[in-house]
């Protein structure tokens, strides 16, 4: 069985769900897989919980700053995959970008494996694109500071972001429509960081916040989703990993 350690935001485990549905359409209902959805929607806003020292080097993660903000948050992960652990789930996914931050210490403390999504879409990224590509990033401004997309992808890849001014009046603006429901909103939003992201020539466009897949294909078909040739979209990566450990006995 599958856990889902939701509600950061509540639509964005929703748009997973959907997703891990639709990769594995089955006939009838026994054909689809087992899993549970925990829509923790009380875990403490992330990025509002991220304040860090500047990291080291590009393959480390900041220290947190105020440690009693992180740990606020890790305990409220901890009790979350706590729960989902004991309802006898085999393995654990966060749809959530930005929670990767807390990820080392919340696997120190959970004894099933938790998949690492912003080390997937690294490893489908190094398969499918040449070394040293531009590869555009779209995320909350928790992620980017946090650098949990970095520590992967420096090494091997150039990450765009978009400019502060195009973070705050485009990505942010997009994420915030999507957890309001404004999904038509959030949609005209995301256009000018995406416009500036492909401008800069990026290969791929990673949707780093799972809101945001909601605002780019929310009017769009499933098979237009997979078929999209510039954007990574985690929460879908997510789910075809789910489905593969989940086939895996």
């Amino acid at each position: 069985m599958i856990g889902i350690l939701g509600g950061m935001g509540t639509q964005a485990g929703l748009d997973f769900c959907n997703k891990l549905a639709m990769i594995n359409r089955g006939k009838i209902d026994q054909e689809y897989p087992l899993f549970i959805l925990y829509n923790k929607s009380d875990i403490p806003g992330r990025p509002e919980s991220i304040s860090i020292h500047a990291k080291s080097s590009s393959d480390k993660l900041g220290k947190p700053n105020n440690i009693k903000k992180y740990n606020k948050v890790l305990k409220s992960l901890i009790a979350g995959c706590k729960s989902l652990q004991a309802s006898g789930c085999r393995f654990i996914v966060i749809p959530c970008n930005t929670a990767h931050y807390w990820y080392d210490d919340l696997v120190k403390k959970i004894s099933i494996p938790i998949v690492n999504m912003p080390k997937e879409v690294f490893n489908y990224t190094k398969k499918n694109c040449k070394k040293n590509s531009k590869i555009g990033l779209l995320a909350t401004e928790g992620t980017l500071k946090t650098g949990i997309y970095n520590k992967f992808f420096d090494k091997n890849f150039t990450l765009i972001k978009p400019s502060d001014n195009l973070q705050i009046k485009s990505v942010n603006k997009a994420i915030q429509f999507v957890k309001m429901g404004k999904i038509k909103e959030a949609e005209k939003a995301i256009k000018p960081a995406v416009n500036h992201l492909i401008k800069m020539k990026c290969k791929k466009i990673i949707l780093g916040c799972t809101e945001l897949p909601i605002a780019i294909f929310a009017f769009k078909s499933f098979q237009k989703i997979k078929l999209s040739r510039v954007f990574l979209d985690p929460n879908l990566m997510l789910a075809s990993i789910s489905m593969k450990k989940y086939l895996t006995k």
